[in-house]
């Protein structure tokens, strides 16, 4: 918990990976050819990793051209906010046991279209914050 004297507190890895299986979506970054996108998606926490289904298009390419990316997701409320991020390396998710494993998770894309290809994002960094809310201090 955050407090007065301090109104920024450092998550540990449990913390975050708390939040991570509550949130509901986040915001996957991604870098190829010197060009930077960002995407909302939604995701599910399985074993480890964060997995999301996708279409063919900018986010496969990218990701095969550079798999390094970073996901984040935030959340506040009246007294507090917090983010995590994660970073790590994406993979796709083509065939096999793997497939079969990520067939199986409770996860729907939420609009109506076809996303029938897998990624598996394996972290190498996860790390978040708690914000305790309040006006900006007076200055002396």
């Amino acid at each position: 918990m955050t407090d007065v004297m301090n109104p920024v507190e450092v998550l540990d890895e449990r913390e975050c990976w708390e939040l991570l299986e509550l949130a509901p979506m986040g915001r996957i970054a991604l870098a190829a050819a010197g060009e930077l996108d960002i995407f909302p998606i939604n995701f599910a926490v399985h074993d480890g990793a964060l997995w999301f289904r996708t279409a063919p298009g900018t986010k496969l390419v990218e990701l095969t051209v550079n798999p390094e990316v970073a996901l984040e997701i935030d959340g506040w409320d009246e007294g507090e906010a917090f983010s995590v991020v994660v970073k790590g390396e994406a993979e796709r998710i083509e065939h096999g046991q793997q497939l079969d494993e990520a067939e199986r998770l409770p996860l729907a894309p939420w609009v109506p279209t076809l996303k029938y290809r897998w990624v598996r994002i394996r972290p190498t960094h996860v790390t978040g914050r708690r914000f305790r809310r309040g006006p900006e201090p007076e200055r002396f």
